[in-house]
């Protein structure tokens, strides 16, 4: 996250500066401050305008705050990464987070990896590529829905009063409260790293399934799913449609 806003503003700073000089400098446009009147004005307006642009690029790059998707707007890959990063400065889920990113960055890579295969080894109007490619999309929403569910989890998890409650700083409640209170958010992590755990096994099988397809020289689309990752990934699909009901 610091590193990204670090290259966003040297990006800005070269930017601001390579203008600078290809307007300023006499072996380019070579603007002279102070050699006539037009040359003075537009050299003083572009350093002032230099200095607007640094200040307000680095105030949005550092300070501002990224505006919040709601998690019911939440649609793309990249929706879900951006939301997922707003919560890395959480001590508590530091580690879970930066495992949830990573996994995100792994299912993107298994989907085009599977996707590419089955357009290299089928034609797309066949139906051993529907099935292989539609049975790929549905378990990417399976994961995407853990992704989904740790997301409303964390919108109400609340820092402060957790690491008051896991300090036990509080003195103005009896232990039997205070307990309750950490089981509720140690429910709140236990949550998070189980959601984890099932998407770790999604990325698991798309691995099997990968392996699968590039073993099998020929087969019927009959034989599909009798393959045991199918079987897996299709028990997955029909257990997630089952508790969304």
């Amino acid at each position: 996250m610091a590193g990204t806003k670090n290259i966003k503003l040297l990006g800005l700073i070269l930017g601001v500066v390579v203008l600078n000089i290809v307007v300023l400098s006499p072996g380019f446009i070579g603007v002279d401050i102070g050699g006539g009147a037009l040359s003075t004005a537009i050299g003083v307006t572009l350093l002032f305008a230099s200095t607007l642009v640094l200040l307000y690029g680095s105030y949005v790059i550092l300070l501002k705050q990224p505006v919040v998707i709601p998690i019911k707007l939440i649609k793309t890959h990249e929706d879900y990464v951006e939301a997922l990063t707003q919560y890395r400065r959480v001590k508590a889920l530091e580690s879970d987070i930066v495992l949830a990113l990573e996994q995100m960055e792994r299912i993107r890579k298994k989907k085009d990896t599977l996707m590419n295969v089955l357009n290299q080894r089928f034609d797309p109007t066949e139906l051993s590529y529907k099935k292989f490619a539609s049975v790929t999309l549905e378990v990417e929403k399976v994961f995407y829905l853990n992704v989904r569910s740790v997301l409303n989890r964390l919108n109400v998890f609340d820092e402060s009063e957790f690491e008051s409650v896991m300090n036990k700083k509080s003195t103005h409640f009896s232990p039997e409260l205070l307990q309750e209170k950490a089981l509720v958010y140690n429910e709140y992590l236990s949550f998070v790293k189980g959601s984890l755990g099932s998407n770790e096994e999604i990325l698991l099988k798309l691995d099997k399934l990968l392996l699968e397809i590039s073993r099998l020289d020929s087969f019927e689309p009959g034989d599909i799913e009798q393959m045991p990752c199918m079987q897996e990934i299709d028990a997955l699909i029909k257990q997630t449609k089952y508790y969304k009901q």
